[in-house]
């Protein structure tokens, strides 16, 4: 099945209208590898000759975000907002503080928790998500190399 019509499925059983901004940004986080901010949508957008305002950006990602096809989290360094694909797959992320690079952790440590938690406070858990911030080891290596040179 193309991105296209992927797309075009999605936003239906969402409710929502398929136009070409929509499709435009939901194929830029199809094809990002990390959570991308709006500015970055807007310059692989420009990047792909599609003439889109910034300010129409941030009406889609928020309508997509709404209807839950994408997922928005904030970085703390920044505090700049993050979107990426909604894939409803459980993750996790480690979040440079340097490079503000975002790397994906497979495992979860919160799965006995959530379960205890269940039985003691009788909550029911819909999920949850985690985000560790500290330095990559490229920022490391480079503070690293800094120190040694000075």
């Amino acid at each position: 099945m193309s991105e296209i019509s992927s797309h075009k499925e999605a936003l239906k059983h969402s409710g929502l209208k398929n136009t070409k901004q929509r499709n435009a940004i939901l194929n830029i986080l199809e094809k990002s590898t990390q959570p991308l901010t709006a500015d970055q949508i807007y310059v692989a957008l420009i990047n792909e000759k599609t003439a889109i305002n910034l300010s129409t950006i941030y009406r889609v990602l928020n309508t997509l975000a709404e209807k839950n096809l994408i997922v928005k989290t904030s970085s703390v360094s920044d505090n700049k907002a993050l979107f990426e694909l909604n894939s409803f797959e459980h993750k996790h992320h480690l979040v440079c503080v340097e490079c503000k690079k975002i790397i994906m952790v497979d495992e979860c440590p919160f799965e006995e928790y959530e379960k205890k938690l269940k039985e003691k406070m009788g909550f029911t858990i819909l999920g949850h998500k985690l985000e560790i911030y500290g330095i990559c080891n490229n920022c490391k290596k480079k503070d690293e190399e800094n120190k040694h040179t000075q």
